[in-house]
């Protein structure tokens, strides 16, 4: 295609390309500019861009490498929620059960409800983390709590709504209580709490060699009393036995929280069909307690409540202990010694006033600790009445 040029004078112009290629030409001109501009910006930015290319996967590395660390404390009692859970995983007790218990398993109770409503026995265990009186080091000192929570007591005497738990006071290893690493100093069973067969027991963790995880514990058939050993079991206060045990499969973990504050539903914490509210508001480890029991040897477990035991049939398990039992007045101070290889328990009674022990070693292989009613009578010198020749 030609394009015609206007002639003046002599001279002819330079022909002019239409209007359209024109545009065109200045269009596909700034399109070359302006790529030419990006590729010099983008070799001027290679080493920046090199620099943050080697830098992003090291940060981001950093973050990664730091575990996430929640503060909420939902239940407002000074311990961060994340720490709380952590420590009931860690110390979560070994619960031995009766494998075919009246009231099945402990039970997962409804949500949101002021009222104690079972939705389903399926091993549930309930947990509580109060922090507790610093140690003498000043190190973060913490109770933990561990309610096994049963649809009821279905032994004799038996009623609705059974509330067990066990305990353990634990330290920090720094003082920062969220980083350090966690040990056990004490651990706690209930054993029909406050009432005249009260045979709660507590124990060094070393003595259970339970100080970086939990202890083994042993549930009574029916009635649910914890006991640290099982012996103690067979031997406890009226129905209690432990036949048949197997280890409860692990459930999870409910932080119940505080009683002002509770955590994951659990409103029925205050209910007064059962005494949930008044053992969450209690200490386990008082001092007198622990003093008596850092008074014994490193292999003893020592009665909670010392001065009810000579009224109780644990007492009068064999011929050998009748005269424990005769000095039921006084108060005494027992213990239970435990041989780290359990093959052997001790049962030590010491009389206030006088400071005799009477010990008597059951070896698990040949003996096994029974209630006699004969030998309790005798030991509280009762007599038959002699009855009315006719």
């Amino acid at each position: 295609m030609r394009w015609s040029g206007a002639s003046v004078g002599n001279h002819v112009a330079s022909p002019q390309p239409p209007l359209a290629i024109q545009q065109l030409g200045y269009t596909v001109f700034y399109a070359v500019w302006r790529r030419t501009r990006q590729v010099r910006t983008i070799r001027r930015s290679a080493p920046l861009l090199l620099l943050l290319a080697l830098l992003v996967p090291t940060l981001f590395s950093q973050d990664s490498a730091q575990p996430p660390q929640s503060s909420a404390d939902s239940d407002q009692d000074g311990l961060s929620d994340s720490l709380e859970q952590a420590l009931l995983a860690q110390f979560a007790p070994v619960l031995m059960v009766a494998r075919n218990d009246c009231s099945k398993l402990p039970a997962l109770f409804a949500p949101d409800l002021k009222t104690p409503t079972v939705a389903t026995e399926d091993g549930t265990i309930y947990g509580q983390v109060l922090p507790a009186k610093s140690s003498a080091d000043g190190l973060p000192v913490a109770e933990i709590h561990y309610y096994h929570l049963w649809k009821s007591d279905c032994g004799p005497h038996g009623h609705p709504l059974d509330t067990e738990h066990v305990s353990v006071l634990v330290s920090a290893s720094g003082s920062q209580p969220g980083s350090e690493a966690w040990k056990a100093l004490y651990w706690y069973a209930g054993a029909h709490e406050d009432t005249v067969c009260d045979v709660s027991q507590i124990a060094r963790a070393s003595t259970l060699h339970a100080e970086d995880h939990g202890a083994k514990v042993w549930i009574s058939q029916a009635k649910h009393a914890s006991y640290l050993n099982e012996t103690l079991c067979n031997a406890g206060c009226g129905a209690d036995k432990c036949v048949d045990m197997i280890p409860l499969v692990p459930g999870k973990i409910v932080n119940l929280g505080e009683p002002a504050h509770p955590m994951n539903g659990s409103v029925f914490i205050s209910s007064i069909e059962w005494p949930l509210m008044a053992k969450m508001s209690k200490t386990d480890f008082p001092p007198d307690p622990v003093a008596r029991l850092n008074q014994l040897p490193e292999t003893d477990i020592a009665w909670f409540n010392a001065g009810k035991h000579p009224t109780q049939g644990i007492i009068a398990n064999s011929n050998a202990t009748q005269q424990a039992l005769a000095g039921s007045a006084r108060n005494t101070t027992s213990a239970l010694a435990t041989a780290s290889t359990n093959t052997d328990t001790a049962l030590s009674l010491s009389a206030d006033n006088t400071g005799n022990a009477l010990q008597k070693t059951v070896k698990s292989t040949g003996h096994a600790l029974g209630t006699s009613a004969k030998h309790v009578a005798e030991a509280l010198h009762l007599r038959k009445k002699p009855t009315t020749p006719k």
